[in-house]
């Protein structure tokens, strides 16, 4: 297999593309911690260390998972589970992403630096945690949280209760559209005796939870903006997350394919994502 084609397998197969799920809370972080725009140089240092740190999340995922990957039909034909690339490909692309996050935070300030490690250790043991515990999920939130709370410390270095509530808020959203993610494996968690909510409790209360979860985020959020003195337009962005919780409730009763289900749920979220940025910035810059 030619370089570049082994290069647009791994891209694929760590769904680069979903950094852009995760990289508009963080911006969100930066920009309550600024009450307005921060730099061009901090938001690009913001940047390569959530780029960094997903990268060597998904590939450390697809590294500890490609045994169970390979026997999930929804998950056989990923690159590693199918043998179309080696192992080490992940190790190094795990390698390389801590080292972007570090190298990143060093440029941002000294307690980004000083926690980076942290996050680095979670990023490495929640392909795990499903082994052991039903609430990977929360796990997965939180890592996924200290995007924005990295990013506010980047620019206030320091925590205030803004940054926290946003945390919360995020590891809440993520937590909650994992556990609807973890409805399409649900059988085969229970087969090979893996860790989540659907297999403990099942699939009818964990839609409720995941519905849940996200009224949590619109709590939280609505506290997030308040503790910074967002302006109006940011409470635009807290009712979509409302608009959200009820879409996806509105799903559950009409898509009877949990695929379908799921690339709904994620597209919408995504959007969502994009568009509390736009309101956030909004709060602040209308607010002047």
């Amino acid at each position: 297999m030619s370089l570049p084609s082994s290069v647009r397998l791994f891209l694929r197969d760590i769904r680069i593309e979903h950094t852009l799920f995760a990289l508009p809370f963080a911006y969100v972080g930066a920009v309550l911690a600024a009450r307005g725009t921060p730099t061009f140089t901090q938001l690009a240092w913001i940047t390569l260390a959530v780029l960094g740190a997903r990268t060597a999340a998904m590939a450390a995922n697809r590294y500890f998972d490609r045994e169970i990957d390979a026997v999930n039909p929804r998950t056989a034909n990923r690159a590693l589970a199918s043998g179309a690339l080696s192992p080490r490909v992940m190790i190094v692309a795990a390698v390389a992403g801590m080292i972007l996050l570090l190298v990143a935070a060093s440029q941002l300030n000294v307690m980004c630096l000083a926690l980076a490690p942290i996050a680095a250790v979670a990023i490495l043991a929640y392909p795990l945690c499903k082994r052991v515990t039903w609430g990977s999920h929360f796990v997965l939130g939180a890592i996924d949280g200290l995007a924005p709370l990295g990013a506010f410390i980047a620019i206030s270095g320091t925590v205030t209760w803004a940054a926290l509530a946003l945390f919360v808020a995020v590891t809440l959203w993520v937590a909650g559209f994992d556990v609807i993610y973890a409805l399409m494996d649900r059988e085969v968690d229970l087969s090979q005796g893996l860790r989540s909510i659907p297999a403990r409790f099942g699939a009818g209360p964990a839609r409720s939870l995941a519905i849940g979860l996200h009224l949590g985020m619109i709590v939280l959020l609505a506290a997030a903006g308040a503790f910074a003195g967002a302006g109006a337009a940011f409470y635009l962005g807290v009712a979509l997350a409302a608009v959200l919780a009820w879409y996806e409730q509105r799903l559950f009763g009409i898509a009877k394919n949990l695929f379908v289900l799921n690339e709904r749920v994620f597209v919408s979220n995504m959007v969502f994502s994009v568009a509390f940025l736009c309101t956030t910035l909004g709060g602040f810059a209308l607010r002047r």
